[in-house]
């Protein structure tokens, strides 16, 4: 063994370099290696536990023989048994179905700073958890124990180095001082401080990271329902360990008035002395000198200090019991005393009692031990409040705080260990039992994983020319329908398209009721009218048939039909993915089942899970996103469709195409959405100028077209959708054009934007590896039969071919075409800009938008040009 002195600066600056060369060999160590090490050191200082608790008494003349053995013994054999199948070395755990993996690493060298109260026992703690995480330690004793304390340090090392580890692996300071101590610590990678409140102070201040421990004041209290025996008898036995100077020993009883005399008798009947008034004060004099704890008390017997004060206690006194009042600091009882004496209060009721423990918490014990006794099966409310006002991070019940603090012995989910955190109460990095987890690096090794993609649509999607009223027999034959609340617009309803509906559900004797006050993009007031009619129909059955302002008011109808309590605001609010929103929507289905009847071809509405809603108070269109909007069954009968306007077949179709070119581009897009996107664009290519323009008299068309919005709709649910959408919500909502035209405007600025190949930001997600948007579009070519040379020329001739489609279909090419003043326009861009960037569509987008970028493209499509 190394048999220099570590007196000096110099000696310390040389130790610390010796320690920290070992530990560099020490890090290299397997987990079997470093398990025999931590055995064999254990086990050595297990075997030396009576001489060094001998030696820790002769040096400090603190503490009792027998106790202090005890504590040698839980410091080695309860420690061992708690970490000896610990992993602290490499990878200690992994999951290779998500990727991550934890790598532990040492720390380095620990500064361990050791208390005279613990001298031995904190010594073998801080060495073995050192050796069991591969660390080097450097042991700073406190002088009046430096023997001890040196002593327990060389057991450990001895075993160790037998057992392998390297040489010089533990360090001590062979003559401490607090500029040897300070030097250390500043040295150390980190350092785990256990002493008083001035050495925890210089731990944090010295720069490295710190595990300290705060002063205890622990205040017990027995309440009238406590089995008085087990309560008394477990305080004496805590109070009386080693003359009390465990730092989580009681040092208050406050007693509930109706339990007090039985209390105080039982105390007495156990050998612990009640002090009279007058030899009170005499003690209390003891207690404090100029305002700090008297050493000389500490780890005393109760009849030394009885002496010191000059009262005549017997021999065999177990504790000195005052009865105070007081809980101020002006009253010496009230304060940590580290020996067997205890102020002892009458608490009126439970909640006098919970206020004088939390004064004497605040007294010198924040962070540390609380403790209660009482009936845990009766009183739980009473145990759940003083949680909840004790502030201290070790809350104990019907347990001896000495023991029960340190872990392991009344509580075995406890952890073991001899430094107790204390918490930001208590001025501690650590707010638990410090164990080896604290002295490891852990490196969190993150492969790349995709998530879990979803395909989801409807329960039912019933489609076919004429297909309505067959579907339509479910509701009495499968599901026991017998109330139908219908939702649409005043047109469809006037002019007979519910007819159908109701002559069918008066055939099955369905009762029903229709709502057909919708406007175009229906407002909140409006949805909140349908919802109170609602409520008065109890309707089991909820049929909304229309375009997507009927479908999109029934959703929210439905919502809050079935859930009155629903903040609109809480729905509307944003997410980045749809799994991990702040605002969970509530469970759907439960009064009633929701079936979407579309009437034209083109927002998909009746397969999606979002709706769009307007407040009509500030003009704010808000798109509403959750797979609990999703109908329960979709009827997609082309019946409906054959006498739309042409300028709703214009918008609805070119809405259905920008569907599917931005379900096609988006980050989200699976193989799942492709082919749906794909045919649905192939389809309106090839059908919508023909129901344009020939309207019922091409039915064909009409029911292509109609498939193709439910399969794009079915896309872009999934896939979800892009800034394209984002904008035109918002262009739609400051100037009152119908949706599927401002998605027409804008569609080629946005892939535009999206296909450059070197964009200034990409969109975020895992499967999105790099911006590939441009190939994307180039694919949509190819599916239309669209020729080119290259990506880029396809994408070229793909834009000239949705501005046919657009001509053929009567859209405009600027948004200026539309009556739409420039000044108008201007002194609305900058909120629609800002808008736009927080709808929730932008999230998915391929290319991630900077406000600047938006405002362009607002402008590009309003003029025509690059202005």
């Amino acid at each position: 063994m190394d048999t220099n002195v570590v007196d000096t600066l110099e000696s310390l600056t040389a130790k610390v370099k010796e320690v920290r060369e070992a530990q560099r060999i020490f890090a290299t160590y397997t987990q079997e290696q470093v398990d025999k090490i931590f055995f064999a050191a254990a086990t050595a200082a297990n075997k030396a536990r009576i001489p060094l608790a001998k030696m820790a008494v002769e040096e400090t003349g603190m503490g009792i023989v027998e106790d202090k053995v005890i504590k040698n013994h839980y410091a080695s054999e309860y420690i061992y048994n708690a970490y000896k199948d610990t992993k602290t070395c490499g990878v200690i755990e992994e999951d290779t179905s998500f990727g991550i993996k934890r790598v532990a690493e040492p720390i380095g060298v620990i500064a361990a700073v050791i208390p005279t109260t613990n001298p031995t026992s904190t010594a073998i703690f801080k060495a073995l958890i050192s050796l069991k995480t591969r660390n080097g330690i450097i042991i700073s004793p406190h002088p009046r124990a430096k023997k001890c304390t040196i002593e327990a340090a060389k057991v450990v090392l001895e075993a160790a180095v037998a057992a392998g580890a390297p040489k010089g692996i533990i360090g001590w300071i062979d003559v401490p001082s607090l500029e040897l101590t300070n030097l250390a610590m500043k040295e150390a990678d980190i350092i785990l401080a256990t002493g008083g409140p001035g050495m925890v102070k210089a731990a944090y201040s010295s720069g490295k990271p710190a595990l300290g421990v705060g002063a205890g004041n622990t205040p017990a209290i027995i309440d009238d329902t406590a089995d008085v025996l087990l309560a008394v008898n477990s305080i004496i036995h805590s109070k009386t360990f080693d003359n009390g100077m465990i730092c989580a020993s009681e040092q208050s009883v406050i007693v509930l008035d109706s339990v007090y005399d039985q209390v105080k008798k039982e105390f007495a009947d156990r050998g612990c002395y009640i002090l009279s008034p007058e030899e009170t004060d005499q003690v209390r004099k003891t207690i404090l000198i100029n305002g700090a704890l008297n050493s000389k008390i500490v780890g005393q017997s109760a009849h030394t200090i009885a002496n010191l004060a000059g009262v005549h206690a017997p021999e065999t006194a177990k504790i000195l019991i005052g009865e105070v009042e007081s809980v101020e600091l002006e009253e010496e009882f009230a304060h940590e005393k580290l020996s067997p004496v205890l102020a002892m209060y009458r608490a009126k009721d439970f909640q006098d009692a919970l206020a004088k423990a939390d004064r004497l918490i605040a007294d010198g014990g924040f962070g540390h031990t609380s403790s209660l006794y009482i009936n845990t099966v009766t009183e739980k409310e009473k145990i759940a409040l003083f949680s909840e006002t004790m502030k201290t991070c070790r809350i104990l019940i019907n347990t001896p705080s000495s023991h029960g603090g340190i872990g392991d012995l009344y509580n075995f989910k406890l952890a073991p260990s001899l430094t107790l955190g204390c918490g930001s109460w208590g001025g501690n990095s650590v707010s638990e039992n410090v164990g080896v987890k604290h002295l490891l690096n852990i490196k969190t090794v993150a492969e790349r994983r995709e998530n879990m993609l979803w395909f989801r649509t409807p329960q039912k999607v019933y489609f076919k020319k004429g297909c309505l009223p067959v579907a339509l027999d479910e509701l009495k034959n499968v599901c026991g329908k017998k109330k139908a609340f219908i939702v649409t617009d005043s047109f469809l309803y006037k002019n007979g398209y519910t007819k159908t509906i109701t002559d069918k559900l008066d055939e099955m004797g369905i009762t029903h009721t229709t709502f057909f006050d919708v406007a175009p993009d229906p407002t909140l007031a409006c949805a909140k009218e349908g919802a109170a009619a609602m409520q008065a129909f109890e309707p089991d059955c909820i049929i909304a048939i229309g375009g997507g302002s009927a479908m999109d008011a029934g959703k929210i109808m439905w919502v809050m039909y079935e859930h009155p309590e629903v903040d609109f605001l809480d729905m509307a609010m944003r997410f980045m993915d749809i799994r991990k929103r702040v605002y969970t929507f509530p469970k759907m289905g439960e009064k009633a089942m929701f079936i979407a009847v579309p009437t034209s071809a083109g927002t998909g509405s009746e397969v999606t899970p979002f709706a769009v809603i307007t407040d009509e108070t500030s003009g704010v269109k808000y798109p509403l996103a959750d797979y609990e909007l999703l109908p329960n069954m979709a009827i997609i009968d082309a019946d409906l469709m054959m006498n739309m306007p042409k300028g709703l077949t214009s918008a609805s179709g070119i809405d259905a195409m920008t569907h599917a070119l931005e379900a096609y581009a988006s980050m989200m897009a699976t193989d799942y959405t492709d082919g749906l996107a794909l045919k649905a664009l192939k389809s309106i290519f090839q059908y919508l100028p023909s129901a344009y323009a020939n309207g019922a008299n091409d039915p064909v068309a009409r029911e292509k077209m109609a498939d193709a919005s439910t399969m794009a709709g079915m896309a872009f649910a999934n896939a979800f959708l892009g800034v394209c959408h984002s904008m035109a919500h918002k262009l739609g909502a400051f100037h009152h054009l119908p949706h599927g035209i401002a998605n027409a405007l804008l569609i080629n600025e946005v892939m535009k934007f999206n296909a450059v190949t070197a964009p200034r930001k990409m969109g975020t997600f895992p499967q999105y590896q790099y911006p590939h948007t441009l190939e994307r579009y180039a694919e949509c070519a190819d599916f239309l039969g669209i020729k080119g040379t290259n990506d880029q020329e396809k994408f070229d001739n793909l834009l000239v071919a949705i501005d046919e489609l657009k001509a053929k279909v009567g859209i405009h090419k600027t948004i200026r075409e539309y009556g739409i003043e420039e000044e108008a326009f201007l002194s609305t861009l900058d909120e629609m800009v800002e808008q736009a960037f927080d709808d929730q569509c932008t999230g998915a987008n391929p290319r991630y938008p900077l406000m600047s970028e938006l405002k362009q493209m607002y402008c590009n499509a309003y003029y025509g040009t690059n202005k």
